[in-house]
């Protein structure tokens, strides 16, 4: 059985070389993860097409777009991607953020 709960202020671990996701746990129907970003590191705008998404900044603050939106969330905000809408994440700040990121269903599993 995966684990069930999770400290999501001990789980970050941050790489310099890019975007680091740290899986928190993960079923056919949803997956959640810590997105660790250092400054100036970025998840690409895509889209999904058939998964909503949710970035849930827990530390620091992040650049998200959402469809033509783009808005600067601090720790403690969140952006809903409706499945179809372009999106992404971006740090412009000088520091280390943190988001807690939870896709449904999951896009890689079936059944």
């Amino acid at each position: 059985m995966p684990e069930l709960f999770h400290d999501t202020t001990t789980a970050a671990v941050f790489s310099a070389a890019k975007l680091n996701k740290i899986n928190l746990y993960e079923s056919h129907r949803l997956f959640c993860d810590v997105y660790c970003l250092e400054p100036g590191q970025s998840q690409s705008e895509h889209s999904h097409t058939e998964n909503d998404k949710i970035y849930h900044v827990l530390t620091g603050r992040c650049e998200v777009s959402v469809g033509d939106d783009r808005r600067d969330l601090n720790a403690g905000e969140l952006a809903v991607a409706p499945a179809g809408v372009v999106h992404g994440a971006r740090n412009v700040s000088s520091e280390r953020t943190t988001m807690l990121v939870i896709m449904a269903p999951h896009p890689g599993m079936k059944g």
